[in-house]
């Protein structure tokens, strides 16, 4: 059996070999990959990056700090269950820490920013009708005042206004540092109004505040419903770090842990509980809105 494994794995890059000289195919699947899903997923990771306001952080420094935390973890579960596997279940997830708290920081700031978009549209449309402001200036000197979170961006914005005078590449900087969908709408809008014109821009603006509002709304309550299932969720992930504590002082204690079946008893109970936390993450998150107009 293990000889036609190899025998396939081999056959297979000789495929990707061939492939890869004659064709250009790059990667490892059957078919040539596809330039649009590349693309998708750089902006993805771009946006993501983005929303978090690590658009200057380095691989390498991510890196860095995953490797650290894996080797801490991994050598506390070492030193507590006294295996190597239970190490490396444990280290490889604690890797992941800065992931997590990097999306638990975009979150947020995208929640921030929602609650900071409809009074900023609504000062826009004021500044912009009532004061007669130009477009250009409106958005400026309300996002200059706006929460810390978007007021680099408009200062980035700005930058680029005395630079160019050039309204579209200006919506273009800032959309591209705030990576948000309210913001894209409110770019667009301004955008257009300002080099067709026209009388309803107050209508278009008042809507889009609403609809802003509706949505905040809804998301709040979602939250406020999901309030006891998130604390559950925290507080069962250190229910299995006291049993593990209060299973050395039990019996043989680790003594138990470093036997074959102790190890791999752990190791899938470390695996389960990080599945679960995963899924039931997955369970809570919101749907996010998708970006209609960063292009």
């Amino acid at each position: 059996m293990s000889a036609v494994l190899f025998a396939l794995a081999g056959a297979y890059g000789v495929y990707l070999l061939y492939t890869a000289t004659t064709f250009g195919w790059a990667g490892l699947a059957p078919g040539p990959a596809r330039r649009r899903d590349r693309i998708r997923a750089r902006d993805r990771v771009t946006d993501w990056l983005a929303q978090a306001g690590l658009s200057d952080v380095r691989l390498s420094e991510l890196a860095a700090v995953m490797a650290v935390l894996a080797a801490v973890g991994g050598g506390a579960a070492f030193a507590l269950f006294g295996g190597i596997v239970p190490g490396l279940v444990t280290g490889a997830f604690a890797a992941t820490i800065p992931v997590a708290s990097w999306r638990h920081q975009r979150e947020q700031r995208l929640h921030r920013a929602r609650e900071a978009w409809p009074r900023m549209i609504e000062e826009i449309r004021l500044q912009t009708g009532s004061l007669g402001r130009s477009v250009p200036q409106a958005l400026l000197d309300v996002g200059k005042r706006g929460p810390d979170e978007l007021r680099t961006a408009f200062v980035a914005a700005e930058r680029e206004w005395l630079i160019s005078t050039d309204f579209a590449r200006t919506c273009a900087v800032l959309k591209s540092r705030l990576a948000d969908p309210t913001a894209d709408a409110t770019c667009e809008t301004l955008l257009v109004a300002h080099e067709i014109g026209g009388t309803d821009l107050d209508r278009r603006l008042a809507s889009l505040v609403e609809d802003r509002i509706q949505d905040l709304h809804g998301r709040k309550d979602a939250r406020a419903k999901q309030a006891g299932v998130r604390f559950a969720r925290r507080f069962v992930l250190a229910v299995p770090v006291g049993m593990a504590l209060a299973g050395l002082s039990i019996g043989s204690g680790r003594t138990a842990y470093e036997t074959a079946g102790g190890q791999a008893a752990v190791a899938a109970g470390i695996l389960s509980v990080i599945g679960c936390w995963l899924w039931a993450g997955r369970l809570l998150r919101l749907p996010e809105e998708e970006r209609v107009f960063h292009r």
